[in-house]
Parts: structure tokens; sequence; C-alpha cells
């Protein structure tokens, strides 16, 4: 052959192979832009599928198991206060509730660390193991100190491993969905707050103390394993030495500090009525009958606000939404629940606080996760759970010092509306850091 024709058909050859690349890059790059175009988020996370939603379930359970178990606490108390200690005094039985509250928030920065390095498998694991161990415990509990470190630490310390890592975790499979997907999993802490006061009720009633708490352990048990089954991280975690600059980075940036701000003051306003407004019920005549649907009617308008400002949220911006509702639930406070004590005015009024606050709880968590880098997700949240928790250990305290000392059931219903718009007010500036003075713009 000649050398010329082998030049040729070299030369051709080398062509087809690059047209074949051409090809190749070309069509690659169009499956490229297909993928992205049918993706429903821009940063490439899932955003929906089956092991997301599976994560939800997961979560969902967590929530059932750690917020709707806190919910029940008030049965608890009650029990502990006119049976099993009543010979202690109402402030030293109220502290097997407080610290089960607050280092279920407490021990946020810790276990976001530790998240952050190692991810939520073996957090979830412990955290299930000790809820459950704890809770059995309880149920074998005669004396003061027995239920404190059973109840108030054990299970307390268990369920803040519970619930925070599967938060942060559900975080990283949506983005454009993360609102809907929080309001859907924080629907389990509503209905356990709904189905365990009256279910601890009835069983301590006719079943013993004893069972009851074992039930509930069995339930826990159950619920805590199908969620470490289904839950696990979208991106794994990259194991990495912290340094004193990257913890105190977060409080550096003034978006986040207003935040923290907001969000710790709106907690003195938000638990007012949820631990008071039986209470106060009672002091003007209500019947216990009644009285003891107050806290699930709240519930129930919970769950239905959550759902509500999850899916809102998504659509016309999280901050916005959590700005509207948690004002609207400072003016109920100041509007409906101060004025006017009849039943049909506390009735509403739980409702309605239900279903706004809801958006404290399941919007929360998004707010911090929005302004925050993802590998710092962990301990970024726990920040926020910490100063809640804070806040949540203190307003028992301070509201019935204002209620003992002269202020009466209407200075706690001031503190806490004011605080609660005020809150909320912080949040308001945490956003326009963001967006400058635009009333009409997503975020």
């Amino acid at each position: 052959m000649p050398p010329d024709s082998t030049v040729a058909e070299q030369t051709g050859d080398a062509a087809g192979t690059d047209e074949k690349t051409s090809i190749s890059k070309q069509s690659s790059l169009s499956t490229d832009v297909e993928r992205t175009a049918n993706n429903s988020s821009p940063t490439g996370v899932p955003d929906g599928g089956t092991a997301a939603w599976l994560v939800v379930l997961g979560c969902w359970c967590t929530s059932f198991c750690s917020f709707g178990w806190l919910n029940s606490v008030g049965v608890f108390q009650e029990y502990y206060q006119n049976d099993l200690l009543r010979s202690y005094s109402t402030s030293a039985v109220s502290w097997i509730p407080s610290l089960e509250i607050f280092f279920m928030m407490a021990m946020g920065p810790i276990v976001g660390v530790l998240y952050d390095r190692y991810g939520p498998r073996w957090l979830l694991l412990t955290g299930s193991i000790m809820h459950v161990f704890g809770i059995m415990m309880t149920s074998i509990s005669r004396e003061y100190y027995q239920i404190l470190l059973s109840q108030g630490l054990c299970s307390a310390f268990g369920v803040s491993m519970i619930f925070q890592p599967s938060l942060t975790c559900a975080a990283g499979w949506f983005d454009r969905k993360r609102g809907a997907a929080f309001g859907i999993l924080f629907t389990g802490s509503s209905i356990g707050g709904i189905v365990l006061p009256i279910l601890v009720t009835h069983l301590i009633r006719d079943a013993g103390f004893g069972w009851a708490m074992r039930t509930c352990a069995f339930l826990m048990l159950a619920l805590l394993t199908l969620a470490n089954l289904t839950i696990r991280p979208y991106n794994p975690p990259k194991p990495r030495k912290l340094t004193l600059t990257e913890l105190i980075k977060p409080l550096k940036e003034l978006q986040f500090v207003l935040l923290i701000i907001g969000l710790f003051i709106f907690t003195y306003g938000f638990y007012a009525p949820i631990n008071y407004l039986p209470a106060q019920a009672i002091s003007v005549g209500m019947s216990p009958n009644l009285v003891q649907y107050l806290l699930p009617i709240l519930n129930a308008g919970s769950l239905f606000g959550r759902l509500f400002a999850g899916f809102l949220g998504d659509k016309l911006g999280r901050y916005n939404i959590f700005i509207i509702v948690c004002y609207l639930s400072g003016i109920f406070i100041l509007a409906l629940w101060l004025p006017d004590s009849s039943n049909a005015a506390l009735i509403a009024f739980a409702a309605l606080f239900g279903f706004f606050s809801g958006a404290y709880v399941s919007l929360l968590t998004p707010l911090i996760m929005q302004i925050s880098p993802m590998p710092e997700l962990g301990f970024r949240t726990g920040i926020a759970l910490l100063a809640t928790a804070v806040a949540g250990l203190t307003t028992n305290p301070i509201n019935g010092a204002i209620v003992d000392g002269g202020g009466g059931w209407g200075g706690l219903k001031v503190f806490s509306g004011v605080l609660a718009i005020v809150g909320t007010s912080f949040v308001l500036v945490a956003r326009l850091r963001k967006t400058g003075v635009k009333v009409f713009v997503r975020y």
C-alpha cells in the first residue's frame, strides 16, 4: 500500500476516532444535562426517592420517641406528685421532667460534633439503647433518686442522641423539599403528644405504673429499631480534627447570632402556654374532664401547623413563613388568651396557638441549615438546641415566680406574648441581614 494511502487511512481512522469521541462526549454531556434537568435540586441532593423518604420515616419514629415522649412528661409529673413521690415537694419533682427536656437539647453541641465526625449510626444505636433502658429502669424505680437517674438522666441522654442526629441526617437528603420533609417528620412528635398522654394515663390507671412504663419502652424499642434500619446519611462523614477557630466561627457570623438570640427569646413565649394552659384553665373553673383535652387539642393543631409551615416554607421561603406564624403566635397570646378565659376561648386558643406555633418546631432546624455549611450542620444545630435548652430549663421558674409574685396569670400571659414577638423580631432582623428591606422575596 502506498505511503500516502496509509497516512490517509490513519488520518481517517483518527478522524473517525475523534468523531466517535466527540459524539460520546456530546452524548455524555446530554445525559448529564438531562439528569440535571430531571433533578429537582440544583445542589444535586435527591430531594425525594425511596431512600430519602425511608430516612424521613425513620426520623418520624425518632420524633415520636423524643419530642412526642417529652410531651407526655406532664402525666408523669402529676402521678409522681400525687402518688409515687407525694412526700417530695412540687419543686423537687419538677426537676425530673425539667432535666429530661434540658439534656435532650443541651447535649446538642457535643452530639453535633460527634455527628459531623462519625455520622449517625453509633449515636442512634447508643441513644436507642439508653432511652429504652432508662424507661425500663424507671418502671422498677420506687425512690426519687432512682427516677431522677433513670428518667431524668439516662433516658434524656438517649433522647439527645436520637433526636439531633436524625434531623441533621434528614437535611442531607433534601434541599427544595426540606421544609416539607421536616414538616412531615415532626408530625411524629405531635402524634406522640396526642397519643402518649392518653395512653399513659389509662395504663397507669388500669395496669399500674410499672406496666405503663414497660409498655412505653416496648413501643419505643419497636419504633427505634425501625429508625436504626432506615436512617443513613446521604453524604458519609469525613472525620477531621476540629480547631478552636472552627468552633467559634459561627459566633462571629452576625446573621447566625441574631437567629440564635431570636430562637432563645421565642422559646420563653413558646413554653408558657404549653406548661401552664391546663393549670390556668382549672383556676378559672374549667372542668378537669375538659382540661385533660386541652394539650391534645394543642398538639393536634400543631400537627397540621407543622405540615402547613413545612410545605409553604418550601414555596414562599422558610424564614418568611416562620416569621409570619410566630408573630401570629405571640399575637394570639395577647389578643385571645390574655383577655378571655371562657371555655370556648381557651379551647380556641389551644387549637390556634398549636397550629401557628407548629412552625417553631418544624422550621427551627431548617432555618439553621439554610445559613450553615453542610460539614458544620451538626455543630451549628447543636448550638441552637443548647440555646433553646437553657430557655426551656429556666422558663418554668420564671413563669412560676411571675404567677406567685403578684403578676398572676395576666403577668405570665403578657410576659409570654411579648417575648414571642420580640424573639420573632430578632429572626426578622436576621432575615433582613441577607435580603435587605425587601418584602416579596423568597427566603
